[in-house]
């Protein structure tokens, strides 16, 4: 087993408290997703690190990551299979731990043999939601969890500065426009320059399409995929359809069908580099379908496509919330209220919910202050928490309605 059992690891301790009470679950599947590299191996083994100090053997512990060697070679279910029965020697109760199965062609027949075997507690990774698809879903409704896991939220981003005993400022203002500058992706924290980090993120990037997406979907013209690419990611935060993006398009002579644009971003969506909110009316409490909003799973993949590093708060800030309320596991949709539009709708797993309003400022003016409280100010047919967000040090109370500053909410690790 090579997992870094003796290296201290920066805890993400949101996620460990999500899976830690199905640790001993022979049952239960534990499915790990996330964006490539944003700290899944590491979460694996923060996991088995905690099994170690409760007092399982280490003999009973198995881990392979199906991306280094000497298991990058296994393509196929048998080659799996034998590889744990090679190791699966230990009495008692087994751990397996799986890094990148969906290198696997049909692993899901292999982890359902040994989940029958009813002593064997499983765990594995994917970073492409292909996954939980097709096979997977059918063979084992009802018998494994997902845990989608994000770079580094806000939060963790501080801790984890300070994990690397790296310099961070008393003034949070400068640690958010650090933060929205380098992103979430822990490696590249580790890394001292803006270019290296932004070399390192363009390089996953590459990654990304080669590994996650080219294998699953067929893209016959890489710059037509990458011209959708690049339109979604500039345009993140913002309401639009397949129309309007195969309308845009056109008018920059680029002909696509709307069929290749809803593939590719699915394809994005799959490889956990978008985030889908779709819009929620609020009268009517249905879905509404056609218009949806894009949010990125870090901020650093728009700042490695483009040159320019100017910050647009509006969309910047939304994806910094809807980034950490989906950390939190929140259900998250955009608010319809007749002619106004509520941020965020958040629902956690009581099936309560809670209304957000994301703005940089509300200390401009008077109007500013009222176009952001209407929407909230308009929700009268139930009592659940209001609030307006924003990155003000001066705060008010107006109407019930919360009024916090987004740095200190969420480096406070606070619920909605």
């Amino acid at each position: 087993m090579e997992c870094e059992l003796n290296k201290e690891l920066f805890s993400r301790e949101k996620y460990l408290s999500k899976i830690r009470g199905f640790y001993h679950e022979c049952e239960i599947i534990k499915v790990i997703t996330g964006v490539r590299r944003c700290g899944k191996s590491s979460l694996m083994n923060l996991i088995i690190q905690e099994l170690l100090k409760d007092g399982i053997s280490q003999n009973n512990i198995l881990y392979f990551n199906l991306d280094k060697r000497p298991y990058r070679s296994l393509s196929k279910p048998d080659e799996l299979d034998a590889l744990i029965e090679k190791h699966a020697t230990a009495q008692g109760k087994k751990f397996l731990f799986i890094d990148e199965i969906q290198n696997i062609s049909e692993f899901e027949t292999v982890i359902n043999s040994w989940r029958e075997e009813g002593d064997v507690s499983i765990f594995i990774t994917g970073s492409n939601s292909y996954l939980l698809s097709g096979e997977l879903a059918t063979k084992l409704t009802g018998r494994y969890l997902e845990f989608n896991v994000l770079p580094l939220t806000f939060d963790e981003y501080l801790a984890m500065k300070s994990f690397l005993h790296k310099e961070v400022s008393a003034d949070f203002m400068t640690e958010l426009v650090n933060y929205i500058h380098e992103g979430g992706f822990p490696y590249a924290l580790r890394l001292d320059s803006l270019s290296d980090k932004r070399a390192y993120v363009r390089g996953l990037i590459d990654e990304i399409y080669q590994k996650d997406i080219r294998k699953k979907v067929i893209i016959k013209n890489k710059s037509v995929f990458d011209t959708v690419m690049n339109y979604i990611i500039n345009n993140f935060g913002a309401t639009t359809s397949i129309t309007n993006i195969v309308d845009d398009l056109a008018k920059n002579k680029v002909s696509i069908k709307r069929e290749t644009v809803n593939k590719y971003i699915d394809a994005l969506k799959s490889a956990k580099v978008l985030m889908e909110c779709k819009r929620f009316d609020m009268k009517s409490r249905k879905s509404l379908s056609g218009e949806k909003k894009y949010y990125l799973s870090d901020l650093s993949f728009y700042y490695a496509l483009n040159t320019d590093n100017r910050i647009n708060f509006g969309p910047t800030l939304e994806n910094i919330v809807y980034s950490y309320a989906a950390s939190k596991g929140y259900e998250i949709s955009v608010g319809k209220i007749g002619k106004l539009e509520c941020d965020f709708i958040l629902r956690d797993r009581e099936l309560s919910y809670a209304y957000v309003q994301v703005a940089y400022t509300i200390l401009e003016s008077r109007k500013t202050e009222d176009r952001e409280y209407a929407s909230l100010e308009s929700i009268t047919r139930d009592n659940y928490p209001r609030y307006v967000m924003t990155t003000d040090k001066l705060l008010q109370k107006r109407n019930g309605i919360q009024h916090v500053n987004i740095m200190d909410f969420i480096s406070g690790d606070k619920n909605f």
